[in-house]
């Protein structure tokens, strides 16, 4: 069962508990089946990239947003 958000893709809003503590950053993606958001340049993780043909021929690292869970963000008011 989904529940109903207050936070929308877009919103800003500001990290309140663990690491990124403190940060404010707009909301990329909002996951309602797992109660997460994604938040532009928070909770940034190393991951590992296969080489492919198209974007990346190396391979390598990428640094990527992880999921943050909804109840550690605030939406920022005036915004």
């Amino acid at each position: 069962m989904a529940v109903k958000l207050k936070i929308k893709k877009g919103d800003t809003v500001k990290i309140i508990a663990g690491d990124d503590k403190g940060k404010t950053g707009e909301v990329l993606e909002v996951l309602p089946s797992k109660n997460k958001v994604v938040v532009k340049g928070c909770k940034v993780a190393k991951k590992t990239v296969k080489p492919d043909q198209d974007k990346n021929p190396d391979g390598g690292f990428v640094n990527k947003e992880m999921p943050i869970d909804i109840s550690n963000v605030a939406k920022v008011e005036g915004e």
